[in-house]
């Protein structure tokens, strides 16, 4: 079988179009996790058993849950529970952009908040004794001395979180949403191309994750020479 990569060529607009709403989605929901994800891990660690158990209780379910079956729900499930909450005569149409950025910040925050939660509980607690002492109340405390060690001492395992993130995005095809791979399968489906296009898709993913993995090596020495 012949391959012919014009077809690649022909559509990059298109596929960099694609790329583009990838890495957007990406970082939305990169930042959004690490946000929320910070909140439920505070929210983990509080001495107030209610909210402990709450925050907890989000994280196990998200974890214990393929993603793809979050956007389902969150996209088809959602607008009908929201309908028999407020008695509307239709389901509130969220769309497919909204369902996928607001799916994957919501689940990807119960990653983060374990990963903040193990970088906060990895400062000394004598460096919390120490920020009383100076006249800091606990939001200051975190705010100003621990959450600032926490983030530095995470940073490579967050940013190997969200490689695994960058990956994850591509099941956003179920809802029709042109992603990267989305645009790729139906150039590949118009132009009957599917070994050309998926091969090219195959080697973007593959030197975008490996250049991220560099990153995340670099980051692991330096933060093993400042401690």
């Amino acid at each position: 079988m012949a391959l012919d990569y014009s077809a690649v060529s022909e559509s990059l607009p298109y596929l960099m179009k694609g790329l583009q709403y990838t890495v957007q989605l990406t970082i939305v929901a990169c930042l959004g996790g690490i946000f929320f994800g910070t909140l439920l891990a505070l929210a983990r660690l509080s001495s107030i058993k209610p909210l402990r158990l709450v925050a907890a209780g989000y994280v196990n379910l998200m974890r214990s849950v393929p993603l793809i079956l979050v956007i389902f729900w969150f996209y088809f499930l959602v607008p009908v529970i929201v309908q028999s909450v407020t008695g509307a005569e239709r389901p509130p149409q969220i769309g497919a952009d909204r369902s996928a950025y607001i799916t994957f910040i919501m689940f990807e925050a119960a990653f983060f908040c374990e990963i903040m939660r193990a970088g906060i509980q990895s400062i000394p607690r004598g460096q919390v004794g120490a920020a009383y002492a100076l006249g800091l109340n606990y939001g200051q405390s975190m705010r100003l001395i621990i959450l600032p060690q926490a983030f530095r001492n995470m940073l490579p395992v967050l940013l190997t979180q969200t490689i695994i993130l960058f990956q994850d995005t591509s099941l956003v095809y179920v809802l029709s949403v042109t992603d990267f791979l989305g645009a790729a399968s139906k150039i590949a489906q118009r132009d009957s191309r599917l070994v050309e296009m998926y091969t090219f898709v195959a080697l973007v993913y593959l030197a975008i994750c490996l250049s991220l993995s560099m990153l995340v090596k670099v980051l692991q020495r330096k933060t093993q020479i400042i401690r």
